[in-house]
């Protein structure tokens, strides 16, 4: 399980995970926030077979539940 700020595929929604991505990327070398197809890909390379991803409402997270 991994717990993130995940934009939309068109990077600047919701605005709670544009404003993320902009302060990581201010505050350091690379930072950024991935999209889910970024993180779908980092998993699939790492051996995980299966990631979704849910809504945690209250809050503007989202989690990716992978599997291998």
């Amino acid at each position: 399980m991994t717990l993130e700020f995940i934009p939309n595929p068109d990077r600047v929604s919701p605005p709670p995970s544009r404003g993320f991505s902009l302060m990581m990327l201010g505050g350091t070398l690379a930072g950024d926030a991935y999209t889910f197809a970024e993180l779908e890909t980092m998993f699939r390379n790492a051996g995980f077979a299966q990631s979704e991803w849910r809504e945690l409402p209250p809050t503007i997270q989202r989690v990716v539940i992978s599997k291998k």
